[in-house]
């Protein structure tokens, strides 16, 4: 999301006459895209502040702080002396203006969230590097307010972007070479949108709208919501190839106290429900996830819980993290953080171990078969190889030197590791 945030930032000052550059010593305005979702981003983004103020001091160059991280301290940035601009998620359109009135003494600051804004006739500045794939924001904010989160107080309230306007950006993209969009919401699954003239748009309508723009483009999206993934979406999957069989389902604890305390609205038994309606109809869809280790008055047996779940579902990949608690969520106020260090962390070790055993598993049954390959590019570690991504999003890596960026290509699964899928052109 901060991709394509950042798309939209570099759109709207190029045509205020801000030209890009590389090289941090030409620049005359420095900015940050901040994300707020774990304390370690946010200081990570204070460092980078302090690395900004050499450029400041030396040569006059404007320090900006945008996104998340603006939205959520605020004037805690100004009155660091260290940063000239500071604007929230919903605050880009401003950004020429603000930039114009900075002066030494009168840094500038909008941070006002709002319910309309979506970005949508903004045509983003691609800055990937390869020219395969683009990010494409269908919606932005979030409603759930689960008691972890800070996204809600960050970005938002929900609102879904006019989905005419996703397709012609879809199709801008297509038309320039790119073989592959990723569909961007907090929630993508509440998408909804609906039209002066009675016109209702889901996200599963979404889908086929995009997909339906040609059956050499693929359509990614992240991220859904276990509550709310329906059996059209997953059936709309099924019936395009061209939509990739992969769905980011984030489970967070397998435990049905934990995921009542954290407002997940769900529990153990609905979400299992959902891997199995998912697998009896896309037998071939990876599933990921996201886990949190020592939430809250997590117990030991709140943790086997999670491992259990695990196991169940036998997840391909997931992004696991210990309990990062966000100031201002309902977490924060209403429970302590009251699992120590060491203990989360001997919990996340735990969960990191299993989830290597089970992408092992799982990319060892893919041995043998055969992948319609998005070359991305060679890979890392020899340039005779080149590497890109199945529909299931596993890497796969291949000798050859005929194919390019952007073919498709198809492979063989020799071998694996848990990470990689090592494999032969067909």
């Amino acid at each position: 999301m901060n991709v394509n945030d950042t798309e939209v930032i570099f759109s709207i000052l190029g045509k205020e006459g801000y030209e890009r550059t590389e090289d941090i010593n030409e620049a005359d305005v420095i900015m940050a895209n901040t994300c707020s979702i774990r304390d370690n981003a946010e200081q990570r983004i204070w460092g980078r502040i302090e690395q900004f103020s050499h450029h400041r001091k030396k040569r006059g160059a404007i320090v900006g702080i945008v996104g998340c991280m603006a939205e959520r301290l605020k004037t805690d940035l100004l009155d660091s002396h260290k940063v000239d601009l500071v604007a929230g998620p919903d605050s880009y359109r401003s950004l020429p203006e603000l930039l114009s009135k900075i002066t030494p003494d009168n840094p500038q600051i909008n941070v006002m969230l709002s319910h309309e804004e979506t970005y949508g006739d903004i045509t983003p500045v691609r800055i990937d590097k390869n020219g395969v794939s683009a990010f494409i924001s269908i919606m932005r904010g979030c409603n759930n307010v689960c008691s972890y989160c800070v996204v809600p107080y960050t970005r938002g309230a929900e609102r879904s972007r006019d989905p005419h306007t996703i397709v012609r950006e879809a199709c801008d993209v297509w038309s320039k070479g790119y073989k592959e969009v990723t569909l961007l919401g907090q929630n993508v699954d509440s998408y909804l949108w609906k039209g002066p003239d009675g016109e209702s748009v889901n996200f599963a309508k979404l889908l086929s709208m995009v997909a339906e723009i040609s059956p050499e483009l693929r359509v990614r999206y992240s991220t859904s919501h276990p509550k709310d993934i329906s059996d059209e979406v997953i059936e709309t999957m099924a019936k395009y190839d061209n939509i990739c069989k992969c769905i980011h389902l984030p489970v967070q604890s397998g435990s049905d106290a934990m995921l009542e305390k954290m407002r997940r609205r769900y529990n153990r038994e609905w979400y299992l429900e959902r891997v199995a309606k998912i697998k009896s109809v896309m037998p071939d869809c990876s599933i990921t996830t996201d886990i949190i280790a020592g939430f809250c008055g997590e117990t030991e047996q709140d943790h086997q819980d999670t491992l259990s779940i695990m196991k169940a579902v036998g997840y391909d990949y997931a992004y696991m993290f210990a309990y990062s608690e966000r100031p201002g969520t309902l977490a924060a106020k209403n429970y302590p953080d009251d699992i120590p260090l060491e203990e989360k962390t001997r919990r996340l070790n735990e969960i990191i171990e299993l989830q290597n055993t089970l992408s092992l598993e799982s990319n060892r049954r893919d041995v043998g078969e055969v992948f319609r390959v998005l070359v991305e590019g060679p890979s890392k570690r020899n340039p005779d190889e080149l590497c890109g991504r199945a529909s299931n999003n596993k890497m796969c890596v291949f000798p050859d030197k005929i194919h390019k960026v952007g073919d498709y290509v198809d492979v063989k699964v020799l071998s694996c590791t848990s990470a990689t899928l090592i494999c032969s052109v067909v």
